[in-house]
Order: structure tokens, then sequence, then C-alpha cells
């Protein structure tokens, strides 16, 4: 939530299902989600835990009028897709962003941890306010009141 938040803006409306379909438990093990954003933007959310006979992949494709991005892989560690109407010397450094994961969780959370604890520990400053840091949270909440309710939830501002 966060990387979309990020990447695409703030979200003025969710509609959203998720159920639990299969697996025992207190939560949803499935959902899907339509992203209203306040830029006009349309996005869509699915994930289940029910694939067999491990994780399928971790994905964000952004499709534009004037180009398309996917970044996929177990742990959102591969570009697959990065094709835009014009080019940019940047596209060159595309390939070198490619990595192996050790596992589904990658190496991405290192780096936070570190940040974090430099940050608590006076050595550092925040990337992001407390605000922005709640977006994603609220994007969470909003989904699951939708899903509870079958009604599109507006997120205020």
């Amino acid at each position: 939530m966060d990387s979309l938040y990020w990447l695409i803006g703030e979200v003025e409306s969710v509609q959203a299902v998720t159920g639990t379909l299969v697996r025992d438990i207190e939560t949803e093990d499935t959902g899907a989600a339509i992203l209203q954003f306040r830029n006009g933007a349309i996005g869509s959310i699915n994930v289940t835990v029910l694939t067999y006979p491990k994780n399928f992949e971790g994905s964000i494709t952004i499709i534009g009028e004037r180009g398309t991005v996917k970044v996929g892989g177990i742990a959102i560690n591969k570009i697959e897709k990065w094709e835009f109407d014009t080019f940019d010397e940047d596209d060159k450094l595309i390939e070198m962003s490619n990595y192996e994961p050790p596992n589904v969780y990658g190496f991405g959370h290192l780096a936070y941890y570190k940040k974090v604890l430099d940050t608590l520990g006076n050595h550092g400053t925040p990337d992001i306010s407390s605000k922005d840091g709640r977006k994603g949270l609220e994007i969470i909440l909003a989904i699951h009141e939708s899903s509870k309710t079958g009604e599109r939830v507006a997120i205020q501002s």
C-alpha cells in the first residue's frame, strides 16, 4: 500500500471484496479491491494466501498512456517490463536493478530497519512524515470496511 501511495498518489475511494475461502483462520485469505486515485487513475489489488505450492509472486504493474512498467518476481525483485514512448538515459540502468533474493522478503527490509534504528538513535532523519506513514494503513482500513459493508468507502485527505 505504501508503494502504491508513493507511486500513484492519494486514494480517493476503494471498493473491495474479501473472504476466508479455504483456510481455517480468523482473517481473510483472499481479496480484491478497486482503488480510485485523486488524480483520476484507477488501480486494482488482488491478494491471496492460497497459491499452490508456495507464493506465486508479488508484482506492481503500471500501465499508462506513454509507457508500461511491471516489477515482479517472488520478492518484487525483477523488472519484467520497462517500455516507454521515448528513451531516457536512465533506462540503461534498469537491468542492473534486478536481483535474486534469498527469500520472499528480499533485501528491502534490512535497509528500512537500519534507517528506523538510525533515526531512533538520533543518527539520521526520517525519509517520510508520520502523516505519510499513515496513508497505507488508511487504505487497508478502507478496504476492510468496504469488504464488510459492500459499499465504496471514501478516504479523507
